[in-house]
């Protein structure tokens, strides 16, 4: 299956908050393109990319970790707002 992963959106994010240190987090489904997001993070954004290797069940995982500057999860379905 393809995702669009919407790389230039969170380059975009991190640009705006000016962060240094982001981590990424990611469902085990998209951790094969892991990669993928690092390399092209790296590439458009001045900011040191991490990978988060933890667990993720969804938008309320989020992993306890100082020195962050800002946190992007990626998941396999839509958001949905109420």
């Amino acid at each position: 299956m393809d995702y669009d992963l919407e790389l230039s959106k969170a380059a975009s994010e991190i640009k705006k908050a000016k962060a240094k240190k982001v981590l990424i987090q990611l469902p085990d489904g998209l951790k094969p393109k892991a990669l993928e997001i690092v390399d092209y993070l790296r590439a458009n954004t001045k900011a040191e990319i991490y990978i988060w290797e933890g667990s993720c069940f969804g938008a309320c995982d989020i992993p306890n970790v100082k020195g962050i500057d800002l946190l992007i999860q990626w998941g396999h379905s839509k958001f949905k707002k109420m």
